[in-house]
């Protein structure tokens, strides 16, 4: 599966219950005629709150983020080559005053069950220190990190998007300060308490130190989700 991210920002003149009803009833829509379209999902940021984690914050400034995921990334360019496209593209004016696109390589570590009556996400940016390679940053994330993060008593999903590519605007390649990430995070939990009680736990000291050795920051975000398609 291939997955492409946008960051967004919206306009300054928007409150952001309009924005947010913008990007559900217009730009949605537009969004879900893209062919070979497999999900499409609105994460709307609702709070900017350090929680659980002692790392530096960044100067992420961002409203929501979107996920569209496709079959390969052959089946990504045909959409983007596709009608439905520009009209997408003509809307972000609309709303937006920022739009920076991401393509992550993702892992599921814990899967979520989306039946879950009742939950909560939260999605963080991480950023390695300059000592650490790109090469370095995957493997301590990938190989040794996800296996401590899987022992938090109350996750109910995890997920890891590793970042490939960068463009902003959309269509026009940039490098790494442009969009100084290096992974964005997605993490379940039924409530607060419980994302709360999982930080507290063992389990969470022995992850966030090993954290230390290879991200120098972590931007934390909950969202609320919305699933076009």
């Amino acid at each position: 599966m291939f997955v492409r991210m946008g960051l967004l920002r919206r306009r300054p003149d928007l409150s952001p219950d309009a924005f947010r009803r913008h990007w559900r009833e217009v730009h949605g829509p537009l969004a879900a005629r893209f062919p070979g379209l497999v999900a499409y999902h609105q994460n709307h940021v609702v709070d900017r709150r350090q929680l659980g984690v002692d790392h530096a914050r960044g100067a992420w400034d961002i409203d929501g983020i979107s996920e569209l995921w496709f079959e390969s990334e052959e089946a990504m360019r045909a959409a983007i080559d596709s009608p439905a496209y520009p009209p997408t593209r003509a809307d972000e004016a609309s709303f937006l005053a920022e739009t920076r696109i991401v393509t992550v390589e993702q892992r599921i570590v814990v899967p979520f069950d989306s039946s879950t009556p009742r939950w909560i996400k939260r999605m963080s940016f991480l950023r390695r220190p300059a000592h650490v390679t790109p090469e370095q940053f995957r493997h301590e994330w990938f190989e040794v990190h996800a296996p401590l993060v899987r022992a938090f008593p109350t996750l109910l999903g995890y997920r890891q998007n590793l970042i490939l590519s960068r463009q902003a605007p959309p269509g026009r390649p940039v490098g790494y300060e442009a969009v100084p990430a290096d992974g964005i995070v997605e993490m379940w939990f039924s409530d607060e308490a419980a994302l709360q009680a999982s930080f507290a736990d063992a389990a969470a000291v022995r992850s966030q130190a090993h954290a230390h050795t290879f991200i120098a920051e972590i931007t934390p975000f909950l969202v609320e989700v919305h699933a076009v398609v």
